[in-house]
């Protein structure tokens, strides 16, 4: 038998791009037996395709006889070819259910395709509000929901095989709220009837079940507290399967803290980044906070404003924009005592001004 050549072995490593292979079992894919050249030949053109430079290496040693394929990759051209410049992701955020208008801070953010939007919030604290009012507003354009409170699994304890998922009871409460045909203002279905969003039952592996070209949305990843740097990759995967559609995660995030869990590791993938917190002592009062922005058309990062929800946990209202109270620097309590200008809620609404105007309808100036 002749001696096992390079072109044989490249010809092997190509068929296995990004998977790891051993020198046993090339030799076995060969039916090369100990004793003979081609044993010893196997390893030392591994150990030449290892050491290569450039693109004459595709395979890195990870030691104990075993290698990585390497995945080749071919250069992007950027300006060589004529290329489309992709517009601006035509993304609605949520209204103001009081005046119908969409949050104010959505003219100065900018989205587009691949990018990932975190809502970082508290416990009971408005990201399924925040969640569903982004796929009821962008509704025309099929978005796809996932969530771990979304559906809920049925068994048939006489037939296992009859297992099936359907909506979560007060998920379907919550789109019932939101019905155009039932005092809502949202139209889930087409002229056939059929939803014209997609609910897919996935709790975990959301990478794998990305829908490429759409609006995605997450509500919520839960990883174990002690793998919450995880998030990171879990974010990453989603981004790269996403083609030209987004994807609006949602995330824990504990009191007061200024990032949800996973810290860091989120932030490195987040596009957009938005905070929810409680806002006074009235638990249906949010604060929502812009910790970050990619891209943006005015300085918004840090800005903060407050709303409440009703209706079930699906009305956005009094939607406003409002800053650290001045006397109590947004501790709520001067000198011991409850701040007067805020009320003990650290933040006071921002009033109309020449620079700054605020349309009759959006003006309120005290606190909750």
């Amino acid at each position: 038998m002749a001696e096992i050549t390079t072109a044989e072995i490249r010809e092997f490593l190509g068929k296995r791009q990004g998977m790891k292979v051993t020198l046993a079992s090339i030799r076995k894919e060969f039916n090369i037996l100990q004793g003979t050249k081609s044993f010893d030949a196997v390893r030392n053109i591994m150990f030449q395709l290892g050491e290569a430079k450039g693109d004459g290496k595709i395979v890195r040693p990870l030691g104990d006889g075993i290698y990585k394929v390497i995945e080749q990759v071919v250069p992007v051209s950027v300006f060589g070819v004529e290329r489309e410049r992709r517009p601006i992701f035509e993304l609605v955020f949520p209204r103001d259910f009081n005046t119908m208008k969409e949050m104010n801070f959505a003219k100065d953010v900018v989205i587009r395709e691949g990018d990932l939007i975190t809502l970082g919030g508290v416990k009971s604290k408005g990201k399924t509000t925040l969640c569903l009012n982004i796929c009821g507003e962008n509704i025309d354009k099929k978005p796809v929901l996932m969530g771990n409170e979304y559906t809920v699994l049925i068994t048939d304890d006489e037939n296992k095989e009859k297992a099936r998922y359907e909506p979560a009871p007060r998920f379907l409460h919550r789109l019932d709220a939101m019905d155009v045909n039932k005092d809502g203002w949202i139209n889930w279905i087409d002229s056939n009837g059929n939803d014209k969003f997609i609910l897919l039952p996935v709790r975990d592996d959301y990478a794998e079940h990305i829908v490429k070209n759409k609006i995605n949305i997450i509500d919520w990843i839960n990883l174990d507290a002690e793998k919450l740097y995880g998030i990171g990759k879990v974010l990453e995967n989603i981004k790269a399967n996403l083609g030209r559609g987004i994807a609006i995660i949602a995330l824990q995030k504990s009191e007061s803290a200024n990032n949800p869990r996973g810290g860091q590791f989120v932030r490195d993938f987040s596009d957009l980044e938005l905070l929810l917190d409680g806002y006074g002592s009235n638990e249906d009062n949010i604060l929502l906070t812009i910790k970050g922005a990619k891209e943006k058309h005015s300085p918004i990062v840090g800005k903060t404003y407050a709303y409440s929800i009703s209706g079930s946990g699906t009305k956005i209202l009094n939607f406003r924009e409002v800053r650290k109270c001045p006397s109590c620097h947004g501790n709520g309590y001067v000198k011991g005592e409850k701040c007067d200008t805020c009320y003990g809620n650290k933040f006071i609404d921002i009033k109309p001004s020449v620079d700054n105007p605020v349309e009759p309808d959006e003006q309120e100036e005290l606190p909750f």
